[in-house]
């Protein structure tokens, strides 16, 4: 059996700082939040917490593709854009993305992102080319707080 990579965010280390959102962006030249993004959890803005003083809380949620097993977004991709390579990584091919977004309710992580100037959709790809290379993916190696895993 191949190896199968997967990424493992540790909620209680997750400080919501976003280190992983830049690291993503310098790393992929996408715009912030296309290949991971942190929302709350709790509150109903961004960094507002729950509850009334003193008793207040704020929970962080990183957002990133889960490269499933079975992923639904290849099956809903009618132009086959979405693959799949043996060590688990779910890719998309940009040059086959015709941007129609039928992708994107199909996804159970809401991970993937429309990007209109480029008129494809985009989304975390485990930084496979650092991974190739025997590095780590980059948001993993700017985490402050060690909160990412992958393997």
């Amino acid at each position: 059996m191949a190896k199968r990579y997967g990424l493992v965010i540790d909620l209680e280390r997750c400080t919501g700082c976003d280190t992983c959102t830049i690291a993503c962006k310098v790393e992929n030249k996408m715009e912030v939040g296309s290949g991971v993004r942190v929302e709350t959890v709790e509150g109903t803005h961004r960094d507002s917490p729950a509850g009334k003083y003193p008793d207040l809380s704020i929970y962080y949620l990183p957002i990133a593709c889960m490269h499933c097993d079975q992923p639904p977004c290849r099956d809903a991709c009618h132009a086959e854009a979405i693959y799949q390579r043996p060590d688990g990584i779910v890719l998309i091919d940009e040059e086959k993305c015709d941007g129609c977004q039928e992708c994107l309710p199909a996804c159970p992580y809401q991970a993937l992102v429309y990007d209109p100037d480029r008129n494809v959709v985009r989304k975390c790809n485990l930084c496979f080319e650092r991974l190739d290379q025997g590095f780590e993916p980059f948001c993993a190696l700017c985490c402050g707080v060690d909160a990412i895993f992958y393997g």
